[in-house]
């Protein structure tokens, strides 16, 4: 059990937890704050709210099981919550939430004069604005019935700013909401930032998209929300909504936790969720509905992202809903490497190339330690050879897909006759995809198998819906076992 230092506020605390060894019969959590029973949960992860500021508390887990068994109490997690801060309204500053008058200025106005620990406030209301700058130790709150909408034009989002892109580090317009600045070293320009609430941010959409790119180009483009070396970064509660691409893209940085989104967007390249370069990543209880990726886990791009050499590790995805886009992804741009990704009790439905993981043979780097667990998904791809965003100079070796574990995966709403898991690697041998268990699955009947370029791959117990085994493709692979 851990409680990541992102979700600790004044009044709450996120904690996470791991399921038993042996889950099978587990039909729930109960949840202790300082030794007396709190709450019930059948997730593994819960946010204990109405606490007191600058208190401290203890707090376990037990799992429940048929008969109301109870396991032993696990590891104890003792926290802090922070101390409370005062709160700037925006109204207060001069911001009118007419949803015609520009508030960039009253909105900037109140974040400037937030002390630590404040909260600015979005209230009820619609409030027009720029482009925004945030910094540490604060909290942008929007509250139920308000909405932070960003203007459609582009000049609202000048001047360019350094920040990373598709890859690449390069300038571009600023998003509506921005934190930190670009820093290849491991350092922190934002911290202990916190955006939040139970209403909207909603930004200039394709319409803010188009604008960029007819006056600067497809890379030009700002985002909705877009955090540079930040440390302790929580965004929870809110609808997110309307980007010019991606949504929420954060770039080396640490200890994130995205909680309780509803996440939708349809512009060119409306990505949801982008971690790119950054270290534990704690995204939960969300809904997607997206243009492109719902999540695309990145680390830069070919040479650049080689020499940059800052991975992305130890990212936890769990009771998430994926309802439309083009993938729950890790790559394709992960020259820095990807490690550590965890996801598990996800509904993943009929998303175009369903969970993926994607490079291109200029990539370098690698996808190692994945573990995929106890989720409904409709597609599994291991992909080697997309046809975009590929330009720049090749890295100077191929990339690695390597060491992870796919268990009790629900195929079944896929369509019959159909290919369900593909899985390939580079035509060098010593790149093949290799140490790969699938384990548990249940697929639609005649479902296809692909498998080439890989080696020391186990299907264990993977059967379709009328008892047989999958049909299996394998090319110029080895040790497949099936």
């Amino acid at each position: 059990m851990l409680a990541p230092e992102a979700g600790i506020s004044a009044t709450s605390v996120t904690l996470l937890w791991d399921k038993p060894e042996q889950y099978d019969g587990v039909n729930g959590y109960e949840i202790y704050l300082n030794g007396k029973w709190l709450a019930s949960s059948t997730k593994t992860n819960f946010t204990a709210k109405g606490l007191k500021p600058n208190k401290r508390y203890a707090f376990s887990v037990k799992a429940k099981g048929a008969a109301q068994q109870v396991s032993a109490f696990s590891n104890t997690v003792r926290c802090k919550t922070k101390p409370l801060g005062k709160i700037y309204n925006v109204v207060d500053f001069g911001a009118i939430g007419d949803g015609k008058t520009l508030n960039t200025k009253a909105i900037q106005k109140a974040i400037d004069a937030c002390g630590k620990n404040g909260v600015v406030l979005i209230p009820k209301g619609k409030f027009l604005s720029a482009a925004l700058y945030l910094k540490s130790n604060m909290t942008l709150r929007i509250e139920k019935g308000g909405v932070l909408k960003g203007t459609n034009d582009a000049v609202d989002y000048l001047p360019f700013y350094l920040n990373r892109f598709e890859g690449w580090e390069l300038e571009t317009y600023a998003s509506l909401i921005n934190a930190g600045k670009l820093d290849r070293r491991e350092v922190y320009h934002v911290e202990n930032l916190t955006i939040d609430g139970e209403g909207i941010i909603s930004g200039g959409g394709s319409e803010l998209g188009k604008a960029m790119i007819a006056a600067h180009g497809m890379r030009s483009r700002g985002r909705l929300i877009c955090i540079m070396n930040g440390k302790n970064i929580n965004i929870s509660g809110l609808r997110i909504e309307n980007s010019p691409c991606w949504t929420i893209h954060y770039i080396y940085s640490k200890n994130v936790v995205l909680n309780g989104l509803d996440i939708n967007s349809t512009a060119r390249n409306g990505d949801g969720i982008d971690p790119d370069s950054s270290i534990d990543s704690y995204i939960l209880n969300s809904k997607f509905s997206t243009g492109d990726d719902c999540i695309a886990i990145k680390s830069g791009k070919n040479p650049e992202g080689n020499v940059v050499n800052r991975p992305t590790q130890n990212i936890r995805i769990t009771d998430c809903e994926f309802n439309k886009g083009h993938s729950l992804a890790i790559g394709s741009e992960m020259s820095g490497g990807v490690s550590g990704v965890f996801i598990q009790d996800c509904n993943i439905g009929n998303l175009l190339h369903g969970l993926q993981i994607k490079a291109t043979k200029d990539r370098g780097a690698y996808v190692k330690d994945v573990v995929v667990r106890d989720c409904n998904l409709q597609q599994l791809t291991l992909y080697t050879q997309l046809n975009y965003n590929n330009d720049g100079d090749p890295a100077p070796t191929l990339p690695q897909f390597s060491d992870m574990e796919f268990t009790n995966l629900d195929f079944t709403q896929a369509k019959n006759n159909s290919v369900v898991i593909d899985i390939n690697g580079f035509a060098d041998p010593k790149h093949y995809t290799r140490n790969i268990l699938l384990e548990n699955f249940k697929l639609p009947e005649n479902s296809i198998v692909k498998v080439k370029n890989a080696e020391n791959i186990s299907f264990k117990n993977v059967m379709c819906t009328d008892g047989n085994a999958p049909k299996y493709e394998i090319v110029e692979s080895s040790n497949i076992n099936y």
